[in-house]
């Protein structure tokens, strides 16, 4: 292996796992430093600049602090695309892939569709719905104005397919709407799970974007299925990602209020992890 590689691999092992630290050592040396595969497998030595000695280590110094990496390069990855990402928002995750390619999976010939996302974030499952499904009309709000700050320069990258507006699903003052399809991965979770999560995501993604109370995990989820209730055409469906430990709890919640044809699936890992329901 190309002795780059090795010094990153060995400056990171104290502070992850050994399959970890190898995947970004070789993430950083291929994205980074711009080596070709034949150069990072042959271990071909290289002259690398002062300011890419520099900035190699400062990328170093800050993944030893559990800074993630997709911070760092201000970048990730997310159905096939790549998205701006900073502090102020939560990382893309796989799972949420598998809710878009849902979407997608049901509406890939339905032409002009209606879509509202709640909980813009980074904007990647609005603009990876509006990029797979290229005849939709596709909107999406939050409650931060960083969050919709970063997620605009993403808006802007694929197009101005989407557009973003700034409300806050909890309170009242919502303005009206007719859609075909409800989407959210909202906060959900729970004050009590902190202690299971990884420095990674506790020291450095957003609050907002994570945590709901103990005392009512599913506060947004019964919110934005009420709002389903009034904005919602004829037929419309609602999509949720949730926390794997309450799946029984929000189908409950959503025959409750009425919705029909409601389905759990799981994701790739065997988790609950999303639900369709279709509006009363």
């Amino acid at each position: 292996m190309h002795p780059v590689y090795v010094h990153i691999k060995k400056e990171l092992s104290p502070f992850y796992a050994e399959e970890e630290a190898s995947a970004m050592a070789k993430w950083i040396s291929s994205d980074i430093l711009h080596l070709s595969t034949l150069e990072l497998y042959t271990g071909k030595d290289m002259n690398f600049s002062t300011k890419e000695w520099a900035e190699l280590e400062d990328i170093l110094r800050r993944l030893k602090q559990r800074e993630p990496l997709q911070y760092i390069l201000q970048e990730a990855s997310f159905c096939g695309m790549s998205f701006h990402v900073e502090q102020g928002v939560l990382i893309p995750r796989p799972e949420t892939e598998e809710l878009v390619e849902w979407i997608v999976a049901d509406y890939r010939e339905a032409g002009q569709v209606r879509i509202l996302d709640i909980g813009t974030g980074s904007g990647c499952i609005p603009v990876s719905l509006a990029q797979l499904l290229p005849e939709a009309q596709v909107s999406s709000c939050d409650v931060s104005a960083e969050a919709l700050r970063i997620a605009a320069t993403n808006v802007k990258r694929y197009g101005d397919k989407v557009t973003l507006f700034c409300a806050d699903i909890l309170k009242e003052e919502l303005p009206e709407c007719q859609v075909d399809v409800l989407v959210s991965n909202p906060p959900y979770i729970t004050e009590s799970e902190r202690t299971d999560m990884e420095a990674n995501v506790l020291d450095w993604e957003p609050e907002l974007a994570l945590f709901v109370p103990d005392s009512d995990p599913l506060r947004f989820y019964r919110r934005i299925a009420r709002k389903g209730l009034d904005w919602l055409s004829e037929v419309g469906a609602l999509y949720f990602e949730i926390n794997r430990a309450y799946g029984a709890e929000t189908v409950r919640m959503l025959e409750a209020l009425g919705y029909r044809q409601i389905e759990l699936r799981k994701d790739l890992s065997g988790n609950d992890r999303m639900i369709k329901a279709i509006r009363p």
